[in-house]
């Protein structure tokens, strides 16, 4: 039998793929199904909106990290362009680069041979505390590659790769598939390439019904590997950039951040939540005391808090809870200084019934 080439792109050049990195299952409890479930799972690797990202470049002996995790200024630039990508979208989410590892949520690294990675959404605080590790790594020089920084950061918003959609109807000529990406520049193990293309997403946890062979989270596939549909049976070649469909999915979880919509709160006083499943609402509190103060959803609902301290020049994170498919609620007890004011994001994944949920400091 020949040996199965590795995928090429539409130019013949052979394809280097990235790894989207696995992290222990959070499964939902058996009696969690239906509407709920799927708001949960669509929704709880994204960011509260309004969250200001950092993001840090590793380099090398000036911060301890390996010599071989430090880019070259041109790959950084390209990094930088492509944040600058995702927000020129007109997101509410925002990016800034930090000289801290310290403060950075993305720690990046250009480590060759170490393939292209990154975390899904908020896996990269929940399973990368360390400020020493990388949550994102370039393994190849993408010095005139945007689209590999783009696709990197994507995961980083919690966008899946799109050639797992589950309808997209897709039937791969699996062997083929293993064998060409156990083949150099990959290199893969088949748990890695069944992890990242042959492994279908649940259908709850895919945004819309349809499948787009444009977007910048499709890996592109020569011919040889797909067996259904027909045509796809030469392969997929996305155009390049961010889709249409892109724009609509980053937009739809982060939409435009309005600016003074923080309600202030009371202490003590219930603040009902009167938005829809996916919405946000967003609260200040102006401690007269200071002392550990609990902060507390109510009502049959699934929420991720995040509670951050304003000051002159940032909103800096303190604390969060998420509840999401359990049977308790959102609560935070912390200590709060007087005269310092506080900000909680308040995320709605689903709730029972609309506005059936409400927020208390006490």
């Amino acid at each position: 039998m020949k040996a199965q080439e590795s995928p090429k792109k539409k130019d013949g050049t052979t394809s280097s793929y990235c790894k989207l990195m696995s992290v222990p299952p959070r499964p939902l409890a058996p009696d969690v199904v239906g509407m709920r479930a799927s708001m949960i799972l669509m929704s709880r690797n994204k960011w509260a909106n309004g969250t200001k990202l950092k993001y840090y470049f590793f380099n090398g002996s000036n911060d301890g990290s390996p010599s071989t995790w430090k880019g070259t200024k041109a790959q950084m630039d390209v990094v930088r362009a492509a944040f600058a990508a995702w927000k020129n979208v007109g997101i509410g989410l925002e990016f800034t680069e930090t000289s801290d590892k310290n403060e950075a949520e993305i720690r990046i690294g250009f480590m060759r041979g170490d393939g292209s990675w990154s975390y899904l959404g908020r896996d990269i605080i929940d399973f990368v505390p360390s400020p020493d590790e990388r949550t994102m790594n370039f393994g190849w020089d993408i010095s005139n590659e945007i689209d590999t920084a783009i696709h990197e950061i994507g995961h980083t918003l919690g966008a899946p790769h799109e050639h797992q959609n589950p309808f997209a109807g897709i039937v791969w000529d699996e062997e083929a598939v293993y064998a060409a990406l156990a083949a150099p520049p990959n290199n893969w193990s088949r748990e890695t390439t069944f992890h990242n293309i042959i492994r279908k997403l649940n259908p709850q946890e895919v945004e819309g019904s349809t499948h787009d062979p444009n977007s910048v989270m499709h890996y592109p596939f020569g011919p040889g590997l797909i067996l259904e549909p027909e045509g796809f049976r030469n392969g997929i070649f996305p155009a390049g950039g961010l889709s249409a469909k892109d724009k609509e999915f980053v937009a739809k979880f982060y939409p435009p951040f309005p600016k003074n919509d923080e309600v202030e709160m009371t202490l003590g006083k219930s603040e009902i939540l009167n938005i829809e499943a996916g919405g946000q609402k967003n609260f200040i509190f102006k401690p007269k005391i200071s002392k550990r103060y609990k902060i507390e959803t109510f009502g049959q609902m699934d929420t991720v808090m995040v509670l951050l301290e304003r000051t002159a020049t940032d909103d800096i994170y303190m604390a969060g809870d998420d509840d999401s498919g359990t049977w308790f609620n959102s609560k935070l007890h912390i200590r709060l200084i007087k005269g310092r004011e506080y900000v909680i994001r308040l995320r709605l994944y689903y709730a029972e019934s609309h506005g059936s949920g409400s927020i208390m400091v006490y």
